[in-house]
């Protein structure tokens, strides 16, 4: 007869390995169906010019978003923060939601071309020339490398941090 101990640890594992299996295939299944609804985004994009009011990252709930938007969105992700961008397409003021990935880098008050699906900005190009990238945060690694550089001119180790004698 075996331990108690080694039955317990049995059943964990085995617990522990259907677990791993279940995540594997509903996320196999979740990445085919963003991937299907990522090509009907990129079926029904337009590329319009577009005058940015104002953008935020807001509730749903409080972004003025049209009725419908919220009757489709799942309950539990009604009080997350999105990002927002009132923008100006032609004579119309709307509230359009932006991909993660560009908000940052749209520029407030002025004018973008933009490729839009619906209210969803997906991607965004300077009307008049490029957009102004912001520059990449350092990490802590990074910053003390950075400290601690060579200086070009005569090949010495410096301090970026001068002394006032």
């Amino acid at each position: 007869m075996m331990e108690p101990w080694a039955i317990i640890w049995i059943i964990v594992a085995v617990v522990a390995i259907a677990a791993v299996a279940a995540l594997y295939f509903i996320g196999r299944r979740l990445q085919k169906r963003q991937a299907s609804n990522e090509e009907q985004m990129q079926a029904s994009a337009q590329t319009v010019s577009i005058l940015v009011i104002d953008k935020k990252k807001m509730k749903m709930k409080e972004a003025g978003l049209p009725k419908i938007v919220l009757d489709q969105t799942p309950r539990y992700m009604r009080g997350t923060k999105v990002p927002v961008v009132k923008a100006k397409i032609g004579p119309k003021v709307m509230s359009l939601i932006c991909d993660a990935k560009i908000y940052d880098i749209i520029p407030v008050k002025k004018e973008v071309k933009a490729v839009v699906s619906g209210i969803y900005i997906m991607d965004v190009k300077g009307l008049r020339g490029n957009l102004e990238q912001k520059p990449a945060k350092k990490n802590i690694l990074q910053k003390v490398a950075g400290s601690f550089k060579k200086d070009t001119k005569n090949g010495t180790k410096t301090d970026n941090k001068k002394s006032s004698k």
